[in-house]
Formats: C-alpha cells, structure tokens, sequence
C-alpha cells in the first residue's frame, strides 16, 4: 500500500514534488477541524505549517501515523510528548530562517541608522525636510552582537562587510571561537558602555528574560541604537522607551514584543523607532526552505532511513526499555549543568554508573549533550544536531561508564571542566514508583549532596552559611509573587558555604534574580529551566 501523505497547509510546490512520485499526497484544511481528523485516519505522515493543530487528540486519530512535519522553526502546534509516546516522529526545519531572521536584523539596524521609515512617511505625507532626517553612518562603529548563535553569527558576518567593529556577549562560547569570526568577547556591561550599535540574538530562558532592562540601558553609551529582532521581553520595552524619551539611546529597531499580537507599545509614539510585526521569517525563500526541508524529512522517514531533523527520540535509532527512561534525566542534567557553570565548558563527560551499561548507553551522551545546549541557542536543539553544536563551541563531549554504583542503582553525572579550571558536576537518578511512573531527581550539584525533584524551574544559590537566608529569600519571591514548590538547602558544614536548591512555578527575569543573589550576598545564583518541552 503506498503510503499517505496528508498536506494540511499550503506547501511551496517544490516541497510537493519532494513527496509526489513516492506518496500518495493529499490535501486538507487543518483548520477545519472534523476535516482534519477524518483525513489523519489514513495518513502516514502530516505536514503543517503553523495554524494546524496536532495534538493528542488528532494524533490518536491517525492510527498509521509515523511522522509529522511543521514546516517552520517552532512547534508550538505539535504535542511532542503526545507523539513520541505514540511512536510518532515529529520533524521541523529548524534552520529555515535563520538567513531571513539576520537580514531582518540587519534591515532594522540600517533603518534606525538613516531614520529611513520616519523620513518615508514625513515624505509620503508631503514633507520634504532632509536636515530633520540627518543620520549615521555605521563604518567605523563598535557593533555590540548579545548572542553569538546561528543567527548571531550571520547578523556578526554581515554587518562586518561595512567596517565595523564587532564585540560580543555569550557567555556560551569559546572564545577561540568568537576569534575565529573576528569578534571580541567581552562581558554585558562592557558591551553596553563600548557599543554604538546594539543586536540582540539570544534565545528566550528564565535567564534572558529582561536581560535588559532599567538598570542595563543606564550604562550605555549616549546615542546607542538598538535592535531586537530576536525574541520579545529579552529587552524591556518600557525600559527602553523610557530611555528613548531621556534621549540616552538614539533609536531602536524592534521585531519581537513581549506579549504578541501586539498593537500597542510605549514604543510606538517614537518617530525613531522601526517597528515592524515579528517579520524575522517572513519571507518567501524561508517559507519555501521550510517547506522543502520537511518534505525532505518525510521522504526519508518513510523510507526508513535517517531523519536529521527529528526533534524526538526516534531519531536516535533503537533504544533499550531500560535505558528509556534515562533520556529525560540525562537532558535534564545537561540542563542544570549549563545553569550552574554559568558558562560553556571545555570538556564534558557524561558519566553512567550501574548495571545499565550492560546496553548501549551512548544515546545518553547525545541527551546529555543536547541539554547543555538547549537554554542558550537560538535554534532548536536536536539530538542530531547537538554535537555539532558542541563542535561549533569546542566542546568535547565523551562517555564514562562503570558497572558499580554505591547508593543508586543508576546514576548518571554530567561533569565539566570550564576555562578557568573549574569543575562542575551535576549527577541525578531515576526512581520507579510505580507502573509507567518515573521519578528524576538530583543527587548532587557541583560537591553538595541533594535530593530534589528535576522538574520545573530550578534556582540554585551559592551563599555563606547564616542565619535568615532561607527567610529573606523567601520574601522576596513572595513579594514578587513567585511560588516555591520546594525548597533544599546543602552545606559542608556549619557556617561554611552553602547551596540553596529551589523550585518555583515560574520563570524569575534576570534582575529578580540579581535581586535575589544579592539579597543574600550570594557568590553565584543561576536557574535552571527543567519544565518538559
């Protein structure tokens, strides 16, 4: 029987020709919901863009199901647990934009530089005043590039064809790397004091969440033009209309909004301002990529054969029952392991101890490894593609086994050495409580013994030992209305240094955070992002 491809929404016709000869292609409006899951009922395989919605419901509808594919970055649409429980792969195109998304970026930092969408519509309205328009040239500037990802890297290369300087901010990569590119590492405060012009490209973390705010746009440089075509709320934008209007920062370009839709901001009323509707995707040849590269996937999921963008487990090939439900575990530990450095590693060793490593444990490594990087890269991190992100960092990642544990029948640790020399160790287990019910917990953070549930949002908070920390931190986060849904404390001993391990129900920015670590005089605060994807 040939297999059946059901087309939900609407598709470049060279992805279509991809499937056409091999599959039976069909077509459905994904909105129209009745539509959609009769139709699923006989489909192999779905591709959507984003206003269809595949969810356990229509999943379970589509009893021959293997793959969906959302032709596009995100998948907020796909309910990816909902699918790899079925056995159903789930693909996207994680790369689609990320050429549209740079140029995007690029656009609005020329716009803001030469007033260009101001000028254009005194003109358009019958005004011809050229002086009021006098703008700046970028040669010879000092570029300041806050994320230096995939898309950071493109924006980086593009805007150094016009003779600037570039500096950057992340803390995430080697600074042999950042070399390489022709770009300065430099910390945030610095970046905002030396930069004429400011690009955002970071990720949207518990960490970069108003990463920019009051307290950051007080330090930069008079005149400073910034740009966020990255995501909504890394810059806040009350703040930096505030800053506008104070004439400390000389225009921004802004692609991305806190809460979208969005019609109305206190940055509109500035005629300095480019503000454009989250356009970073928006263009044909990215639509089309999207669609070519799914349609791509699909061919090859069909046929059984290697999927390099599958954003689940499948795409690792066979994985033993036993070592299933070490995946979770392990991302999640890359995961903490990231929060708690601070920083990339040089090397990495994922370690796993017990009977376990009678199977082949390797795709743990690949977990591991994807989870080190999933909180501070712009794209979708993959189990394919997370050791080429590691290789792009220079991070060497390798795999330790040992068939002893002393007080867990499995225990995995992930542990990095920084460029400082550092050590950092996270490790964590699993526990069955029951049918079907896993338990992930941590059981040590960088040398102190814990045990506390990997899930939700962790804060982890380096002190010396006193008394009225636990209550100080407490209110504040009360104050701030963020819920504590559990709460450890681990010392060496009395009055020496401390950890305060801490889970919340929702994401803290980065000054409340800040405001947290320095209400206690902590040495080090980091969170960590543990919710299932």
């Amino acid at each position: 029987m040939t297999p059946v491809v059901l087309i939900a929404e609407e598709l470049a016709p060279a992805a279509i020709e991809v499937l056409a000869h091999d599959f039976d292609v069909r077509h459905v409006d994904g909105t129209d919901r009745p539509a959609l899951l009769s139709a699923l009922s006989e489909a192999d395989a779905v591709l959507v863009r984003s206003a269809t919605q595949i969810d356990a419901e229509a999943i379970a509808a589509a009893p021959r199901l293997k793959v969906v594919a959302r032709a596009g970055v995100g998948l907020d649409n796909v309910e990816v647990p909902a699918a790899t429980a079925r056995g159903v792969m789930v693909v996207n195109a994680p790369t689609s934009n990320i050429v549209s998304a740079a140029e995007q970026a690029v656009a609005l930092l020329l716009a803001v530089a030469r007033n260009t969408a101001s000028a254009s519509a005194a003109l358009k309205a019958g005004e011809w005043k050229r002086s009021k328009y006098t703008g700046v040239e970028i040669q010879g500037k000092t570029v300041g590039v806050v994320g230096l990802g995939r898309i950071g890297v493109l924006f980086a290369q593009r805007i150094a064809a016009f003779g600037t300087r570039l500096i950057a901010y992340d803390p995430y990569i080697q600074p042999a790397r950042a070399a390489q590119l022709g770009v300065r590492l430099v910390g945030l405060e610095e970046l905002l004091r030396e930069s004429d012009f400011i690009s955002i490209h970071l990720p949207k973390t518990p960490e970069t969440v108003g990463l920019i705010g009051e307290k950051e746009l007080a330090l930069v440089k008079p005149g400073v033009r910034i740009v966020n075509a990255a995501r909504g709320g890394l810059i806040d934008e009350q703040a930096l209309a505030d800053a506008i209007a104070e004439g400390r920062v000389a225009g921004a370009g802004v692609d991305v909004y806190a809460k979208e839709p969005c019609t109305s901001s206190p940055l509109f009323a500035f005629d300095n301002v480019v503000a454009t509707p989250h356009l970073g995707a928006s263009t044909a040849e990215a639509q089309d990529k999207a669609g070519l590269a799914v349609a791509k996937s699909v061919k090859l999921a069909l046929q059984g054969e290697f999927v390099p963008d599958a954003v689940n487990v499948q795409a690792g090939g066979v994985v033993a029952e036993d070592v299933r439900p070490l995946l979770p575990l392990a991302e999640k530990l890359g995961r903490a392991f990231t929060a708690v450095a601070g920083g990339v590693a040089a090397s990495v060793t994922v370690e796993v101890c017990g009977e376990i490593v009678d199977h082949d444990v390797t795709v743990l490594k690949l977990a591991a490894t994807k989870g080190l990087f999933s909180s501070v890269v712009e794209e979708q991190v993959t189990y394919v593609n997370a050791p080429h992100l590691a290789a792009e960092r220079g991070v060497e990642v390798s795999l330790a086994t040992q068939a002893e544990t002393t007080d867990h029948p499995v225990l995995v640790t992930v542990r990095g050495a920084l460029p400082d020399g550092r050590t950092v160790s996270v490790s964590g287990t699993v526990t069955t409580t029951g049918p079907g019910r896993d338990v992930i917990k941590l059981t040590e953070v960088d040398g102190f013994d814990v045990e506390i549930g990997a899930e939700g949002i962790l804060l982890f908070l380096r002190y010396a030992d006193r008394p009225g920390v636990v209550g100080t931190v407490g209110t504040l986060l009360g104050e701030a209305g963020i819920n504590i849904a559990a709460m450890q404390v681990a010392r060496r001993e009395a009055g020496g240094e401390t950890l305060m391990t801490l889970t919340v129900d929702q994401a803290l920015g980065a000054e409340l955070l800040t405001s947290a670590a320095d209400s206690i005089g902590a040495t080090a605060a980091s969170a960590a992002d543990l919710r299932d994807e």
